[in-house]
C-alpha cells in the first residue's frame, strides 16, 4: 500500500466541460495507449492520446481500469481499493493534470466504475475485512459471482449505500470526473446475476421476483445523488437486459441512468461476420437490431467495445481482413480482394451503427482505425508478455500504411456529425432495407434542421444506377460523406459535384422520391443543401 500525501496538492485550472448532447465516447486504457510493451502513465495518455481523441472528433473519454486493481490482466474489474487510483500508471496528481488538460480542450472525461462486485482478495481488498464475510458482501452463494470469481455486495445495508454513494461523489469531487459508467449492472438487477437468463422483452421478465430491488434501489439513489448535487453528469449502464425504464428519470419512476449500452449491436456485427455469407446477408435483421431500443431511453450504439478486442475474440478488422493485415496493408502493395472488402465493410459497419444505432456512439481505443490483433495482457498463460497489451499507433501514422485511410474515416464520420448533429435527432425512417440488392435507406433531420438521407449498398458485387430511394423533404442535395471516396482508399466512384433533385413522387412511405447511382459496397451521406 502507497500513502500519498503530496506537500503540494494538484490545483485544477479549469471547470467541468458543458454535459455534450451528442455524446461520442473513446473508451481508453491508460496502460496499453503506447506502441511500445510496456505499462503506459497518466503522462503519456496526456501528452499522445488526448490531443489524438480530440483530433478524431471525439468529446468524451470514458476511461478503464483506474480503480486499483491487484491483478493487471483483470482489465480493472476486479477492484481491491475503490477510493484509490492505480498506482502503476503513475502519481494521483499525474491523473489529476491529465482530465484537467482534458477538461481545457473541450473533452469530457468519465470513470470506469465497478460497483457490482468486488475482488475476493483478503489481504489487500475488501473481502473480510471485518473477518467475516459478511461486511460488505451477502453470505452463501448470494455473496459470490461465479463466473467472475469476486464477491457481490449487500445493498441491503446502510454502510454499504454510504461506502458506495461516498465513493462516487469522491471520484467527482476529488478528481473532477465528468461521469460514469457502471459496470456490470445486469447480475445486479437480477438474483441470477444474468447468468443462463434469457430476455425476450416480456415485462414479468423484469418485474418480480427474479428482480434484486435491493439493487434496484442502490443504482436509483446513486443515480438521483449525482444528478442533484452535479447537474454536469452523465451515467451510462452497461446492461444487457433491456430493463424497462433504466434510462428514465428517477421522478418518472426510472432508475435515473442518461444512457444504456446497445450491446446487441456489437454481438449482431460479429455473429454476421462469423457465420454469414456477404451475398446472405439480411437487411432487415441489420436495420432491426440497430432500431430495436426502448423509445426516449438513450442508448450508446458501437459497433465493437474492450470486450470484442479481447484475446479469445476478434477486432471487425481482424474478422474481415485477418493474416492478410500483415502483408496487404502497405499503400504500395497489391490491395487483394481481401483487403479491399474489409477495407469497405470496416468503414461502412462503423457509419451506419453511428448513424442508425442511437443517441450516442463508442470506440474503443485504437479500432478506430483496425487494429490487428488481439487485446492480451500480461499473464502466466502467455509468459507475462507484454506484446498484445499495447496499441500501435504507429501504424496509423504511418503514411505507407493503409491503417490511415480508416482513422482518417472515423475522424470525418464524428466530425460530419457534429456539423449535422445526426445523433441528436428525434426521429428516424427506414424507407428502405431491400434484401436482394442489399440496399438500406434511411433519413433523418438532426439539430442542424438540416435534412439527411444515409444510402448504403452491401452487396459484394453489384452496383446500381438510377436507383429510386425515398426522400421526405424536397429540394437539393449533395454528398457530404462517401465511404469510397479516394481518400478513404475507395475507389471513387462517386461524383461529389453533382447534385440531386428530389422529384414529388412518394416513393417507400416518403413523400418524394430521387434517382441516385449506389455503388457496390459504398455508404454515403446525402445533405440538403437548398
Amino acid at each position: 500500500m502507497v500513502f500519498w500525501n503530496p506537500k503540494k496538492k494538484y490545483e485544477f485550472k479549469h471547470p467541468h466541460p458543458k454535459r455534450p448532447i451528442n455524446l461520442k465516447i473513446y473508451e481508453s486504457h491508460v496502460g496499453i495507449a503506447s506502441p511500445e510493451g510496456k505499462v503506459a502513465n497518466y503522462k503519456n495518455f496526456q501528452q499522445n492520446m488526448l490531443p489524438r481523441i480530440k483530433d478524431l472528433g471525439y468529446n468524451a473519454i470514458q476511461i478503464m481500469a483506474v480503480m486499483e486493481h491487484a491483478y493487471y490482466a483483470s482489465f480493472g474489474y476486479q477492484v481491491t481499493n475503490f477510493f484509490a487510483a492505480s498506482s502503476r500508471f503513475g502519481t494521483l496528481e499525474e491523473l489529476k493534470e491529465l482530465i484537467d488538460v482534458a477538461h481545457g480542450m473541450g473533452l469530457y472525461v468519465m470513470l470506469d466504475v465497478i460497483h457490482s462486485h468486488a475482488s475476493k482478495n483478503v489481504v489487500d481488498g475488501l473481502n473480510q475485512f471485518d473477518g467475516s464475510n459478511t461486511g460488505f458482501f451477502h453470505d452463501g452463494p448470494r455473496g459470490n459471482h461465479d463466473l467472475w470469481d469476486s464477491r457481490c455486495f449487500d445493498y441491503s445495508q446502510w454502510e454499504v449505500l454510504r461506502f458506495l454513494l461516498s465513493n462516487l461523489r469522491w471520484w467527482v469531487e476529488e478528481y473532477h470526473f465528468d461521469g460514469f459508467r457502471f459496470d456490470g449492472i445486469t447480475s445486479m438487477l437480477y438474483h441470477s446475476k444474468g447468468i443462463a437468463h434469457g430476455f425476450t422483452g416480456n415485462y414479468n421478465e423484469y418485474f418480480g421476483l427474479v428482480t434484486d430491488t435491493e439493487s434496484v434501489l442502490y443504482l436509483t439513489i446513486a443515480n438521483y445523488m449525482l444528478h442533484k448535487y452535479y447537474p454536469f453528469v452523465i451515467t451510462i449502464a452497461e446492461d444487457v437486459s433491456g430493463m424497462p425504464g433504466i434510462c428514465r428519470k428517477v421522478e418518472e419512476g426510472g432508475q435515473g441512468f442518461d444512457y444504456r449500452l446497445g450491446m446487441g449491436i456489437p454481438d449482431m456485427w460479429i455473429k454476421i461476420l462469423k457465420e454469414t455469407k456477404d451475398e446472405d446477408w439480411n437487411m432487415q435483421n441489420i436495420t432491426h437490431t440497430l432500431t430495436n431500443r426502448r423509445y426516449d431511453e438513450g442508448t450508446i450504439a458501437y459497433a465493437e467495445s474492450h470486450d470484442q478486442a479481447l484475446v479469445g475474440d476478434k477486432t471487425i478488422a481482424f474478422w474481415l481482413m485477418d493474416k492478410e493485415m500483415y502483408t496487404n496493408m502497405g499503400t504500395m502493395n497489391y490491395r487483394s480482394l481481401i483487403i479491399d472488402r474489409g477495407m469497405a465493410l470496416h468503414k461502412m459497419i462503423r457509419l451506419i451503427t453511428h448513424t442508425l444505432g442511437g443517441e450516442a456512439y463508442l470506440n474503443f481505443i485504437g479500432n478506430e482505425f483496425g487494429h490487428p490483433e488481439w487485446l492480451d495482457f500480461p499473464r502466466q498463460g502467455n509468459n507475462s508478455s507484454y506484446h498484445y497489451a499495447r496499441r500501435q499507433f504507429n501504424l496509423v501514422d504511418d503514411e505507407q500504411l493503409r491503417y490511415r485511410f480508416l482513422g482518417n474515416f472515423d475522424r470525418d464520420m464524428n466530425r460530419s456529425e457534429e456539423h449535422y448533429g445526426w445523433l441528436r435527432a428525434r426521429q428516424q425512417y427506414v424507407s428502405c432495407h431491400h434484401g436482394g440488392d442489399k440496399v438500406i435507406v434511411f433519413d433523418k433531420v438532426g439539430s442542424s434542421g438540416i435534412p439527411l438521407v444515409f444510402v448504403f449498398n452491401f452487396h459484394p458485387t453489384q452496383s446500381f444506377t438510377d436507383y429510386r430511394i425515398g426522400v421526405d423533404a424536397a429540394g437539393k442535395y449533395k454528398i457530404v460523406l462517401d465511404s469510397d471516396d479516394k481518400c478513404y482508399d475507395g475507389h471513387g466512384r462517386l461524383d461529389h459535384n453533382t447534385e440531386f433533385f428530389t422529384y414529388p413522387e412518394e416513393w417507400n412511405g416518403r413523400s418524394n422520391s430521387m434517382m441516385v447511382y449506389i455503388p457496390s459496397r459504398t455508404a454515403f451521406v446525402f445533405a440538403k443543401a437548398d
